[in-house]
């Protein structure tokens, strides 16, 4: 791939996003960033992904240039439609995905991050989506998850002055987890992503599933989808070996059964 590059270490893919000055988010970008999660998703022995940028940014947001383009061929849609249903794959695929943002994310880039599961910052990153400037409105679906993270009223603040937190004030805006220092970033990206490994895969999916349902607000089909989901898990051979371990005061050894 031209603009994607993927890493493994040990059960964790690094998925890196290249295609400088600012690795704006264009069609051949996001066609590639599929690609990547169709090759982990069928790789059973990948159980955690870091998103990340190659140089001074992790993206600057879509390639505006391409909107030129998208206008003159009267195709209105096909930016906002194929970032939507990509992002919804972000947000919904079944191996935990850890955004590690420096420099700046910005439009579609923190459209992007937003739908990764957790999210972490440099401290002096900048996160904003400033597409009022251009007139427009973000596309990739950053009006509906903003207000997840930050609330109404913060919500309406970052989009309609269009100025970036810094990752600092990402963290107590409650837009990102947790803040460090440029060089801290990636190896405490890759600490959290070697625990969340250690779990049982089965269970990282069900809890994939069950927070984005209670994200719906169906309070009551999310219970009974939990009871259900704790049921089948209860009833695994992961489950077994958790139980069984925790009994034997000692580290489980989860196989994804």
């Amino acid at each position: 791939m031209d603009f994607i590059t993927v890493k493994r270490e040990d059960m964790t893919a690094c998925i890196e996003i290249s295609r400088p000055p600012a690795n704006a988010l264009a069609q051949a970008v996001l066609k590639e960033l599929s690609e990547a999660l169709d090759q982990i998703e069928n790789d059973s022995g990948i159980r955690v992904v870091i998103l990340c940028g190659k140089g001074r940014f992790f993206s600057a947001g879509a390639d505006i240039k391409e909107f030129v383009q998208f206008r003159e061929g009267g195709r209105f849609d096909e930016v906002a439609v194929s970032g939507q249903d990509l992002f919804e794959r972000v947000e919904s695929f079944p191996k935990p995905v850890i955004a590690a943002i420096h420099g700046a994310a910005l439009g579609g880039g923190l459209e992007l991050a937003m739908a990764c599961h957790i999210r972490l910052v440099t401290e002096n990153a900048k996160l904003g989506l400033p597409e009022l400037k251009l007139g427009l409105v973000p596309g990739f679906a950053g009006t509906q998850r903003l207000p997840r993270y930050v609330g109404w009223g913060k919500a309406f603040e970052m989009l309609w002055t269009s100025e970036p937190v810094s990752g600092t004030e990402a963290v107590k805006w409650g837009l990102a987890n947790h803040a460090y220092h440029e060089e801290e970033l990636l190896p405490k990206a890759k600490e959290l992503a070697a625990k969340i490994a250690k779990q049982s895969p089965l269970a990282t999916k069900a809890v994939i599933e069950l927070v984005n349902l209670a994200k719906t607000n169906e309070y009551k089909r999310g219970l009974k989808q939990e009871s259900e989901m704790f049921q089948t898990l209860l009833s695994s051979k992961d489950g077994e070996e958790g139980i069984k371990a925790f009994i034997e005061k000692r580290e489980p050894h989860f196989n994804g059964e």
